[in-house]
């Protein structure tokens, strides 16, 4: 192994801190014009924003039967959310890390794993705030249509027990 003096391990240090920081303030601008990653499934309709109420979640399956899923409206405008508020999202709710079945806690708006206790925040894009998953939670492309239909379009994970991106 090479070793370095002191001053070149320092100014390698503040070099990283600064693209880093570079990074960080890119601003909503610069994070938008990357698209996230996707599955492209077949679009599906899912359900209308009148049968949403907020904080209450509603069972659905995408991209086919096999594949369960919840929409939540939650109440204000969040990143991926949809609808005329900005706060319809949806997720697969089988855990990426075993594929237990997640439940909705309300009282703390996070999707709950029984198996191994991960827990995901819907507000954040079905971020792992907990456990021992390796990975977010898949969360739905939604669309929403002038009637007020809600379309999923696709997922920005690959979901749980599927071995490809693809039906």
């Amino acid at each position: 192994m090479a070793e370095i003096g002191r001053r070149q391990f320092l100014r390698g240090g503040a070099l990283a801190t600064a693209g880093a920081a570079a990074v960080a303030v890119s601003g909503p601008e610069a994070r938008a014009a990357v698209a996230p990653a996707r599955v492209a499934y077949p679009a599906n309709r899912l359900a209308n924003i009148a049968d949403l109420t907020v904080n209450e979640p509603l069972d659905v399956a995408y991209p086919d039967d096999d594949a369960p899923g919840v929409l939540l409206k939650l109440g204000h405008p969040v990143e991926g959310g949809v609808g005329p508020e900005g706060d319809v999202v949806g997720f697969s709710t089988i855990c990426p890390h075993k594929g237990y079945p997640l439940f909705y806690n309300a009282e703390d708006r996070t999707l709950n794993c029984p198996g191994h206790f991960s827990r995901f925040d819907p507000e954040a894009g079905g971020q792992q705030v907990w456990g021992q998953a390796t990975q977010n939670l898949p969360q739905y492309v939604l669309r929403v249509d002038d009637d007020g239909e809600i379309h999923a379009e696709g997922v920005d994970e690959l979901l749980y027990g599927r071995l490809s991106n693809v039906l």
